[in-house]
């Protein structure tokens, strides 16, 4: 089916009396209907000017058909509100009474009763009775103060001195402050370096206690993220209360963290942020290993070496035939004078060839060669 603007392209010779014409409806506006109900009508006067509501919807009204089927209801009386001029001598009265019995409710010593008694309206204010009157005292917000030298909250020094040119540049300056830190630790060297050899301790060979050796890494004025690193070593041999068969299973375990050429295992951990958790960890995977290879369930017997990490470094050694004896130094030396007393006969016998001499012996004889002429280049056709 072809869509609707192509439809009206190839139906646009249709006659205007075959098109149908939409049946337009006439709307009405709804209309509300009049209201039957009397007006309320309310004099000066509030009790003698209202009538019976029966009987004022009972009378007809100019301009109102009252032909309803509906009954009347009756209307509310309406409440007019006096002023305190109007008020009668028992309205006085009685709002006079109100007032001073609100007054006497406000009585302290009509409180205390009230809290003896044991009421459920108990006054608040008691409570602070205890508290000192500066507590209620509203605290001001101190003055803005402008920050000072380096915005660190200092005093200001003052405007600036004028400048006649008799100070130090920036450089000289630096080089001033580089002069005062190198004196600083020069001081340090002469007087309190000495004092670190009351702390010094013999050094003591490390136990069989002791068969682990942790290395930490510090960067000194800046800040690294292998600052918390923390590697350790230990040799296989040290553990001492694990036999033959335990010593294989923790080297299996190990895996390629185990040395076999210096019979050491090595590992490391930085997955924490501070050194003494790396530490730990490190110290808790250890303890797990033990365990596992003191475990005489399975011991990994028919589990073959696998060392194929550890590269072999191939190193030469020195052949001993290239060592120099006695014999071979004093052929290379009387080698040496040989060359060097014919190396004195061809100098003192011409037969040396030295490039100045000869260039001074030919320059007389070279002639001197003529400058080239430019010739005019006359402007032409490119063949």
């Amino acid at each position: 089916m072809a869509p609707i603007p192509r439809r009206l392209l190839l139906q646009h010779a249709r006659s205007s009396f075959r098109i149908p014409i939409r049946r337009i409806t006439p709307q009405t506006r709804w209309q509300r209907p009049l209201s039957t109900t009397a007006p309320r009508l309310v004099g000066n006067d509030p009790i003698d000017n209202r009538s019976d509501p029966k009987s004022q919807a009972s009378q007809p009204v100019e301009g109102i058909s009252t032909t309803s089927s509906t009954e009347q209801v009756p209307l509310r009386k309406r409440r007019v509100k006096k002023n305190t001029d109007e008020w009668s001598l028992e309205e006085n009265g009685a709002a006079l009474e109100k007032l001073s019995a609100d007054l006497e409710a406000l009585d302290p010593n009509t409180f205390q009763q009230a809290v003896r008694e044991g009421k459920s309206d108990r006054t608040v204010g008691d409570q602070f009775a205890h508290v000192p009157a500066e507590a209620f005292e509203i605290e001001q917000d101190p003055p803005f103060q402008r920050l000072g030298f380096w915005a660190e909250g200092e005093p200001e020094l003052g405007p600036d001195e004028d400048y006649y040119g008799d100070d130090l540049t920036s450089l000289g300056h630096g080089e001033l402050e580089q002069h005062r830190e190198l004196r600083e630790y020069a001081r340090l060297a002469a007087w309190e370096l000495p004092l670190l050899n009351q702390l010094a301790r013999p050094f003591e060979l490390p136990t069989a206690k002791t068969p682990f050796r942790f290395r930490y890494t510090s960067y000194l004025g800046e800040s690294h993220p292998a600052a918390n690193k923390v590697v350790v070593e230990f040799s296989v041999q040290d553990m001492a209360d694990l036999t033959r068969a335990q010593m294989d299973k923790l080297i299996k375990l190990a895996g390629p963290r185990y040395n076999p050429t210096t019979d050491v295992v090595k590992m490391s951990c930085e997955l924490y942020d501070t050194l003494p958790q790396n530490k730990r960890h490190l110290g808790d995977t250890i303890k797990s290993l033990l365990d596992e290879a003191k475990n005489g369930e399975e011991t990994f017997a028919d589990v073959p070496f696998d060392f194929r990490h550890h590269k072999v470094k191939v190193r030469h050694e020195f052949p001993k035939e290239w060592v120099l004896t006695e014999e071979r130094k004093k052929y290379l030396e009387a080698k040496r004078q040989q060359l060097l007393k014919a190396e004195d006969e061809r100098t003192n016998n011409g037969l040396l060839v030295d490039g100045e001499t000869v260039i001074d012996r030919s320059l007389p004889f070279i002639t001197a060669a003529s400058e080239p002429v430019a010739l005019p280049v006359t402007p032409g056709r490119r063949r």
